[in-house]
């Protein structure tokens, strides 16, 4: 599963002022509207005392200190209470912005918020929003890893330590022992080659642009993974047969032998003994498409688009070895190439296809 690309939408936006001084203006003009607010209403309410004759001439001979006192009451008291009612609206979105990064804390990622319209708000809104999906999308992939890895590393870490103990009882034939040998070997390397697997894919999820980009010969790297892969394809009767010319593509060499070292294992494994397999690149005008056949059962057609999902395995029962992994890391790769795969099976063959283009996107 690729970790979904970050959005764009942040570096396109258009700002009228910096974030920081629309605050300060924000703020500024709170403090402002709340002066001016006191001054109207303890303005007025002098005049009314003065009309009412509270405040006359001879209660300012008597104590001349009065109006000051009172003004200064009054315009304390007033200006709080404007203060505490008008400080609600800029801080309302603060508050909820609190509230949800309270819930984040507590691990509800589910959580989403809505600021309002004024632009400054939109824009805490979308980065507060993206950092919940983020870490929403972190935590299924953190549980996808330990339920979906733990499985798939039990299960050879269980066979092994199995025949290790009837190695250990002893009392077998030489035969048995080989055979029970053997099947450790193989169980070691799958979890070898489920580690590596595991960590390519993990790495190419986490890198969004494509980088160490060369133009190399890419026939003559598909026949090398061909060579890289001969002990197993010799061991089932198998034979590769490499159908194309030679070409050249502008990618990055390491990941995308990768992808051809999986598609290959993936028709090895799944390919009747002493079979052929096809592997051929066809030639279109701004792009190469490197198709691999084998003859093996045909895919359910709705087992299909489940193929390239990870840990994922069409042989429920286990008897091909294999991690679940391998398409996930061939659309990964094939993606950061802006490039597609394709399936194509019936009864008789089945056509893994990856498009790639000759040159960097």
């Amino acid at each position: 599963m690729n970790c979904p690309k970050k959005s764009s939408h942040f570096s396109q936006r258009t700002h009228l002022l910096p974030p920081k001084t629309m605050l300060t203006i924000l703020f500024s003009f709170t403090v402002f509207v709340t002066l001016v607010i006191t001054m109207l209403i303890v303005g007025v309410g002098t005049l009314l005392l003065v009309n009412t004759d509270i405040l006359s001439e001879e209660t300012l001979m008597i104590v001349p200190h009065i109006p000051v006192m009172v003004f200064a009451l009054v315009s304390i008291v007033t200006g709080t209470v404007v203060a505490a009612l008008i400080s609600k609206i800029p801080m309302r979105p603060v508050n909820i912005l609190i509230n949800g990064m309270d819930k984040l804390a507590n691990g509800e990622f589910d959580t989403r918020i809505q600021l309002g319209d004024m632009h400054i708000a939109q824009e805490l809104q979308e980065s507060f929003n993206s950092l919940a999906a983020e870490l929403s999308q972190t935590e299924m992939l953190r549980s996808d890893f330990v339920n979906n890895f733990s499985h798939e590393f039990k299960t050879p870490i269980v066979s092994i330590r199995g025949f290790a103990r009837l190695l250990q009882k002893g009392n077998l034939s030489q035969e048995k022992e080989a055979e029970y040998l053997d099947i450790i070997v193989e169980e070691i390397s799958r979890l070898a080659d489920l580690s590596t697997n595991a960590l390519n894919l993990t790495k190419i999820e986490n890198q969004a642009i494509l980088t160490d980009v060369s133009t190399y010969n890419l026939s003559e790297q598909i026949r090398r993974s061909i060579l890289l892969l001969e002990q197993k394809w010799t061991k089932k009767g198998l034979t590769i047969e490499p159908e194309f010319s030679e070409y050249m593509i502008e990618a990055n060499e390491e990941l995308l032998k990768q992808v051809w070292i999986n598609l290959l294992d993936n028709a090895i494994k799944f390919s009747p003994e002493n079979q052929m397999i096809h592997c051929r690149i066809l030639d279109e005008e701004n792009q190469y498409i490197v198709e691999v056949q084998n003859f093996g059962s045909p895919i359910n057609e709705e087992d299909i688009d489940k193929l390239f999902n990870k840990y994922w395995q069409g042989d429920t029962s286990h008897a091909s070895a294999g991690s679940g992994i391998g398409l996930s890391i061939v659309k990964s790769v094939i993606a950061l190439h802006h490039g597609s795969v394709n399936i194509d099976s019936n009864s008789i063959r089945t056509i893994f296809s990856a498009t790639l283009p000759k040159e960097r996107i």
